[in-house]
Order: C-alpha cells, then structure tokens, then sequence
C-alpha cells in the first residue's frame, strides 16, 4: 500500500531541500575536474556518489528527523 499523495508530496519537498545542496556541492567539485567531458561522462561519476548520498545520509536522516512531518501527524509534546 503506497502512502498517500500528500505524505508523497511532503517527503519530495523535503528530499529537494536537503538533495539540491548536495548535488550543487558535487558539481561544483566534479567541473574543475572533468573540463572538457561530455555530459553523459560526468554523469557517470556524479550519479554513484549521489545515489549513495541519498540512499545512506540523507533519506535516514529525513525519515529521524522529519518523519512526523511526512506521515502527517502532530509532534506528540512531552508531559512537563
């Protein structure tokens, strides 16, 4: 059963928030050395270290952090 398309639209927010930094960071790194290759070249490179990023840092860290965001439900607070 997939979740439904708000809880989808959420976690694609948060995903862009968090990838778009991360994928500007590689590229900044990966132009300098790749002057002169083609698109599908640095592609290539940049595709590995990015799906790794996600999949071992980001989505784990999204799902701890946000994962109440995401399913739509109310942080719980504490009794004092």
């Amino acid at each position: 059963m997939q979740p439904p398309l708000s809880a989808r639209l959420r976690m694609a927010l948060i995903m862009s928030v968090f990838v778009y930094p991360v994928v500007t960071l590689y590229l900044y790194i990966l132009m300098p050395l790749t002057t002169g290759w083609e698109m599908w070249q640095r592609s290539l490179i940049l595709v590995p270290f990015m799906a790794t990023t996600i999949v071992m840092l980001i989505v784990p860290f999204i799902t701890r952090r946000f994962g109440a965001f995401i399913a739509g439900k109310k942080p719980v607070k504490a009794a004092a």
